[in-house]
């Protein structure tokens, strides 16, 4: 069943019709993507969102055949203006792909070649596709970056990708996608990867520039709250099959299919904190392909299911409303009206008492790295000292029971900090002291208890596990380490340990490649818990994660934090995550922090101009809901050289509603103001000014 709510009469540009794409294997051939119809028009964005592994990406390499030896198309039409894209030759889809259609990849870092500049790259598909001349090939170049927004576009052609940043990469990618003035742009997770800021910037970018090039947008993604703000219609996939087609607004404030009102409420709001709500993650994962039930995809982990679900596979319905739904009950399900399910035990979390003893304090932290010039005289150290100010000054406490959020941009030194606390980096100045001890000293001086009491959840959980080891072995080696229990009883607490994460005894003797990426970090918490420490900190532990998984997680964290009364740091770069699980958070600027406070009193004015930009960037998961909008303006300057005066001026937006109009932002570095409710603001702009300002979160995010 195709489906399109676009009322004019002009063809589509791309219309697919029951594909089904599969892959050989050794056993047999697997289908990851069936029976998927849908139609894209000019000027319309198409959102496909999903858990990994329902086959979104997929769908988006079938289009431009980007398979690979062993995948093809088993069955269906993908027709592109008209004409069928299935069966043409290599020869005639590379004309096609980066001319009439294009892609821009969640990785720029990996569609650009290192050894190229970038005005090699861009004019090469000019030089292909249209047989341009240098001269004019670099021009348009310049007007394609231009049109991106991107600073000093000349410039920029001869520089390196490496010499840009992560956001001024994508730019690129998407100036080259564009540069044909393609009828098609397919967009794989394009922001992912991004700051807030920068993907907030980038999420405008591709907003205007479907209006104004008047392209078919198919954008793939797993954060809801970006398909709300950018998608005119939304595609669900689950397991590789269609479940739910509808417009943005139907699908978010009606949906229809169980697998859909499951995604909408895994995602924390910037409204709500852990006081107030929870979370629900969807129970199980998606079916490996070989291993899908025999009715519904979705019967294995739907809270409505029943027998015929378990033997009668629905098909795609169209509903009155518009949408179409693979659902045997989608018309008689009630979102307003769900409960979660007995079994399920969640609860609101507490914050700790105001009394609690101040587990960790920081006084005037530093951290610098030095950075060796290019003369000989400074590599061999007599020429000029410079350094990079990775954390400068920084002062802050953590209470037990506590948790304190970290947020900043890429350079901000959240994780720099983070390790200077576990003793992966050697502080360099200031005072830090835990449980009454210090241990701003060398890691080697550290004794056994205090790296017992200091455990970490790292973001990437297969960068920390050894493919070797099974499970049970590399939860087991901390408690021999610390000798947590006696060596006859650690098989039954590493038992203990899965219980406490949700994994059964099964996953003792698994091995890493065995697991999916939830289930890894789930190992990785229950690791970190082994040794039972005071302090746990965590690496954005969630960002690469499903939102189920993602969810799960989170009550997985605040759980173990209730029962073992645990004191946590969490850096994420997501601000709804953090109002949700943090009580304190700390915004991170260029090495400093410039605001740091209760969690609730840090979510309304006033406010640090930075973190009202970063509040403002956060997209929501409501079509209707438009923050403010406030963007920063040119990249996080240098920490080898920072700004004089406050170092947030040189992209401040608010530096206008100073009386001398920001002149002394520029010379006079700022000291801290303190809110009635506890919030230290380190800017110039007087309370008063700050609490005037407009709230970025609109009053019924609230309710």
């Amino acid at each position: 069943m195709s489906f399109s709510s676009h009322t004019t009469k002009t063809p589509p540009v791309l219309q697919v019709q029951n594909l089904t794409v599969a892959y050989r294997t050794r056993k047999a051939e697997i289908e990851a993507v069936r029976e998927v119809s849908f139609d894209l028009h000019r000027g319309e964005t198409l959102g496909v969102v999903g858990e990994s592994g329902c086959g979104k990406s997929t769908l988006g390499w079938a289009i431009v055949n980007f398979l690979g030896a062993n995948g093809f198309v088993h069955n269906g039409s993908i027709r592109f203006e008209g004409e069928e894209l299935v069966g043409r030759s290599e020869k005639e889809l590379r004309h096609l792909r980066g001319d009439r259609i294009a892609m821009v990849f969640q990785d720029p870092m990996q569609a650009l070649n290192p050894s190229l500049r970038i005005g090699e790259q861009m004019r090469e598909v000019l030089v292909y596709h249209r047989q341009m001349r240098t001269e004019e090939a670099t021009e348009r170049c310049i007007q394609a970056l231009e049109r991106v927004h991107m600073p000093d576009a000349a410039g920029v052609l001869n520089r390196y990708p490496h010499q840009l940043s992560g956001g001024q990469q994508q730019r690129v990618v998407i100036a080259m996608a564009l540069l044909n003035d393609p009828a098609l742009l397919i967009m794989d997770e394009p922001t992912t990867a991004l700051d807030v800021t920068v993907e907030a910037a980038v999420l405008d970018l591709i907003a205007e520039l479907r209006q104004t090039l008047d392209t078919a947008i198919l954008f793939i993604s797993h954060n809801l709250g970006v398909i709300a703000r950018i998608c005119d219609r939304v595609l669900v996939m689950y397991a590789g099959e269609v479940v739910e087609q509808a417009t943005v607004r139907e699908l978010f404030h009606s949906p229809r299919h169980p697998y859909t009102q499951g995604l909408i409420r895994c995602v924390p709001r910037l409204g709500v904190d852990k006081k107030s709500s929870v979370l629900y993650p969807i129970p199980g994962r998606v079916p490996r392909p070989d291993e899908r039930p025999a009715g519904c995809l979705f019967s294995t982990r739907c809270q409505y299911v029943e027998d015929r679900c378990r033997t009668d596979p629905p098909a795609l319905r169209l509903l009155p409303n518009g949408a179409s739904v693979r659902c045997h009950f989608a018309e008689q399900i009630d979102p307003a009206a769900w409960a979660p399910p007995a079994d399920v035990e969640l609860a609101p979390a507490a914050s700790p008492p105001p009394d609690a003893e101040t587990l960790l304090s920081a006084q005037h932290l530093k951290k610098y790295y030095r950075v060796p010039g290019a003369s000989l005289a400074s590599m061999i150290g007599l020429g000029e000292r410079r350094f990079v100010k990775a954390v400068d000054d920084v002062s802050f406490s953590v209470r037990r029971g506590a948790t304190l959020g970290v947020v900043g941009e890429s350079g901000s030194g959240k994780s720099t900090l983070v390790k200077a606390i576990i003793g992966l980096e050697r502080i360099d100045g200031g005072a830090l002291e835990f449980m009454g001890v210090d241990i701003s000293g060398d890691l080697s001086e550290r004794t056994l208890d205090v790296i017992r009491e200091l455990q970490m959840v790292f973001q990437n959980p297969d960068s920390t596990m050894n493919p070797s080891y099974t499970v049970g072995q590399q939860i087991e080696r901390p408690l021999r380490r610390f000798k947590v229990v006696p060596r006859h009883q650690v098989r039954e607490e590493v038992m203990r340990l899965l219980r406490a994460v949700r994994l059964n005894r099964t996953y003792y003797d698994r091995y890493p490649r065995q697991l999916s990426g939830g289930e890894k970090q789930r190992v990785g918490i229950a690791r970190a818990l082994a040794s039972h420490p005071n302090l746990v900190l965590c690496d954005e532990p969630v960002s690469a994660l499903d939102v189920s998984v993602q969810a799960a997680i989170l009550n997985l964290l605040m759980q173990v934090q209730r029962e073992n009364n645990a004191t946590m740091i969490f850096i994420a770069h997501d601000l709804s995550v953090v109002r949700f699980i943090a009580d304190y958070v700390a915004v991170m600027y260029l090495g400093q922090i410039v605001e740091y406070g209760p969690v609730d009193a840090l979510y309304s004015p006033p406010y640090h101009p930075y973190t009202e930009a970063l509040l403002s960037a956060a997209p929501v998961p409501d079509p209707d809901v438009q923050p403010s909008r406030i963007r920063l303006e040119g990249n996080v300057p240098s920490a080898i050289d920072p700004p004089a005066g406050c170092r947030f001026h040189t992209r401040c937006p608010r530096r206008n509603l100073m009386p001398d109009g920001g002149r002394r932002c520029e010379i006079e570095m700022p000291t801290y103001q303190e809110t009635e409710a506890g919030n230290r603001i380190l800017c110039h702009l007087p309370l008063e000014t700050l609490r005037s300002l407009e709230p970025v979160i609109d009053a019924h995010l609230r309710q």
